[in-house]
């Protein structure tokens, strides 16, 4: 009887300490979205932006400009699930001007939303940006690095803090150069970024083996392209994690034939995320795995796909047709995974 009693007495233990271990573990988002062209209507003359006027090629007007604000503040508000993402990185953002209205002029201002932007080269005037919600990210630093002298192109936004007061986080947003020209003959332009960011990556790791760094953006390639495999030298075996390695978390997702855009009836996967080893250790404060990585498919973000067969995304334009969507491309996001 007093073997039974204290068989029992460990059990509820062992269930109690499960409950506490339960509790201390939170779930929080990070989200990128390629926002396609998120302009305000104004003509600035340092950038190409004219077709995005009232008088320019995309009728592009005020009224037009709210509707994809709101819309683009929905999505954002939905891939957290009522809670808005940590981290939300973008591009096609044309200047502060437009963040400022996405995060205080909808529902987000609901949520303590900081901005981490400054306008880039590019001719057209479309930058990288990043959205934090300060009570889960506090902000340490922030940098933006060109991706070469010889041409012009979007920089690669960096920020480093503090994830939910435990445990430094290191955050790359980029939007690598097109493939406008064709691919081959765009490729060296996405090589030369793909190097800029393995630099950047190299030198945090080599000085910190145990940094948790999360890089993402439109890297207008695909996880098996050349920049990804040869030049970040990205992972995909997630049964032997090196701490030091940088892993892929879109590749086995696009062997199974998913996709963020959808090109001549073809789903391409070229909006990705890459994580440092340490960050797919689970004892870690902070700590994600390859699931945790997802595309964000709400109802909204697709039309049908009457040249081919099934849905696309539902995009502002079609040429220079308005059509209404949000974006030619899918969000994704991934959920991390915090010990307290």
């Amino acid at each position: 009887m007093i073997f039974l009693l204290k068989i029992i007495i460990i059990l509820i233990i062992f269930l109690k300490s499960n409950e506490y271990i339960s509790a201390q573990t939170s779930q929080f988002r990070v989200m990128f979205f390629n926002v396609e062209n998120y302009f305000d209507t104004f003509d600035d003359d340092k950038t190409l932006d004219e077709d995005f006027t009232p008088t320019g090629s995309y009728h592009w007007t005020w009224e037009k400009f709210l509707a994809k604000r709101n819309a683009l503040a929905k999505i954002i508000i939905a891939v957290g699930e009522g809670k808005a993402p940590s981290i939300a990185g973008l591009c096609e953002i044309e200047n502060r001007f437009v963040l400022n209205q996405l995060v205080n002029e909808t529902p987000l201002a609901n949520f303590d939303y900081r901005i981490v932007h400054r306008d880039s080269p590019d001719s057209r005037g479309i930058d990288v940006a990043l959205l934090y919600n300060a009570t889960d990210f506090r902000l340490l630093h922030q940098n933006f690095y060109a991706v070469s002298q010889s041409f012009k192109t979007r920089e690669i936004l960096y920020v480093k803090g503090i994830f939910c007061e435990l445990d430094t986080l290191h955050v790359f947003v980029n939007h690598f150069p097109s493939k406008r020209g064709g691919a081959k003959n765009s490729e060296p332009r996405r090589i030369a970024a793909a190097n800029e960011l393995k630099r950047l990556y190299d030198s945090i790791i080599n000085t910190n083996n145990n940094a948790n760094i999360l890089i993402m953006g439109d890297f207008n390639d695909t996880p098996d392209s050349e920049p990804v495999t040869k030049i970040l030298q990205a992972k995909d075996d997630f049964n032997n994690i090196n701490r030091l390695d940088l892993y892929n978390l879109a590749l086995p997702m696009m062997k199974n034939g998913e996709g963020t855009i959808k090109f001549q009836g073809i789903w391409e996967f070229i909006d990705l995320m890459f994580v440092s080893g340490n960050m797919l250790m689970e004892g870690n404060k902070i700590s994600c795995s390859q699931s945790d990585f997802r595309i964000f498919k709400a109802p909204q973000l697709f039309e049908k796909d009457k040249a081919y067969v099934g849905e696309k995304p539902k995009r502002t334009f079609i040429g220079i047709k308005y059509n209404g969507g949000i974006s030619d491309h899918l969000p994704v996001y991934i959920q991390i995974n915090v010990k307290k």
